[in-house]
């Protein structure tokens, strides 16, 4: 994902694509961390990522108040993107920026997967010079796996790549040798990877784990993209061109025809074909539950815990009630399936409150979908 859906001008698939050594002994661990404590693998869950912070050298911190309410109303991870190009040179500010920024979210009780998220650039180079790239993601790792090593493997969980924009043999290749380099420093921590090219709960299929003990595989899920990217403002997809969709939905559904109608009696062909292919399958709870079903059967069948560490609707012109009705059916599948999941995002366009550093402005229906309870204020 890049840093910010709704201010930045990236592609779709960039879009979804887009302190010191004693450190560890003053940082408290999260409840969620302490199976690992007695030699168990866990998988982080209930969190939210937070783009915008140590990937910017402009970025925007969360403040205490809000993090405190977050914690406080059941949030237990934080995913924390990462721009490598700021740090590949093992620039010191930006690496101690990273440093403190885990710290002190583990200290207020998170877990956190310290996520590689390739900026625009770097995306360009690992699909169209893949040595120069694959060269500047090692850099990146070599600087930060020292940072990593620093802080308590119960909970921080290194990522090595957000949506990998290369065939699947590449990335392959390219996945083994970043374990390789992470874990020469890091012996302990759960390295955390997804398959390539866009994360995609159906590229995991025939995507094979690490052979590393100590491993989970994240996927991302934002199916149908019909429904979660209506009016999206990034990039000249006919998404951009849907509006006001239902969850759940059918090709039947009154709301459904009426949208398709418009867009055709507008001579917008491709938009309206695009809906009706993406409901060739029906838009339910049932429908996502069976995707998760395949995840866990991979799962098993690879001993291989796995995080969906991605998924959200965008919040541009949804109606509330399908929005929350989609999250909830998402979280209920992961959890039924016992797949952790961290949403997109927290204050931006698929957000769930309005401003990081103020504690009003939360959305109480859409927390309430995602923690299964009243959702707080």
């Amino acid at each position: 994902m890049a840093s910010s859906r709704t201010s930045v001008p990236i592609s779709r698939r960039q879009a979804l694509a887009l302190a010191g050594g004693s450190v560890a002994a003053a940082l408290s661990i999260p409840k969620l961390a302490a199976a690992q404590a007695t030699n168990r693998r866990t998988v982080p869950s209930r969190g939210f990522n937070l783009p915008g912070w140590v990937d910017r050298s402009d970025g925007i911190a969360p403040s205490e108040v809000v993090l405190e309410k977050l914690h406080g109303l059941g949030f237990e991870t934080v995913r924390l993107p990462v721009n490598g190009d700021l740090i590949a040179k093992g620039d010191a500010k930006a690496l101690r920026l990273i440093r403190e920024g885990v710290a002190d979210l583990v200290r207020h009780g998170f877990a956190v997967i310290v996520d590689m998220h390739p900026s625009e650039s770097l995306h360009a180079a690992l699909r169209l010079d893949f040595d120069a790239g694959a060269e500047r993601v090692s850099q990146a790792w070599t600087a930060l796996r020292s940072v990593i090593a620093d802080l308590p493997a119960a909970s921080v969980y290194p990522e090595l790549l957000n949506e990998p924009p290369l065939e699947s043999q590449a990335w392959l290749g390219l996945r083994d040798h970043l374990a390789e380099i992470v874990r020469s420093r890091c012996p302990h921590h759960t390295l955390v990877w997804g398959p390539s090219p866009s994360q995609g709960i159906w590229e995991i299929g025939q995507t094979p784990p690490l052979a590393d003990d100590n491993q989970i595989a994240a996927i991302h899920f934002y199916a149908p993209t019909a429904f979660t990217h209506q009016c999206e403002t990034w990039d000249a997809s006919p998404l951009a061109r849907v509006s006001n969709l239902p969850f759940p939905a059918t090709k039947e559904t009154a709301d459904v025809q009426e949208r398709i109608k418009a867009l055709r009696t507008a001579g917008d062909e491709q938009a309206a074909a695009l809906i009706e292919e993406q409901l060739s399958t029906p838009w339910t709870e049932a429908a996502i539950s069976a995707e998760f079903a395949g995840l866990k059967r991979w799962s098993e069948a690879h001993e291989c815990p796995v995080i969906m560490n991605e998924f959200g609707v965008l919040n541009f012109c949804v109606g509330a009630e399908s929005r929350v009705a989609w999250v909830r059916a998402v979280r209920r599948a992961a959890e039924a399936h016992q797949v952790g999941w961290v949403h997109w995002e927290l204050d931006h366009g698929f957000g769930f409150i309005q401003n990081r550093r103020s504690a009003d402005g939360f959305d109480p229906l859409m927390t309430a979908a995602l923690l299964g309870s009243d959702g707080g204020g």
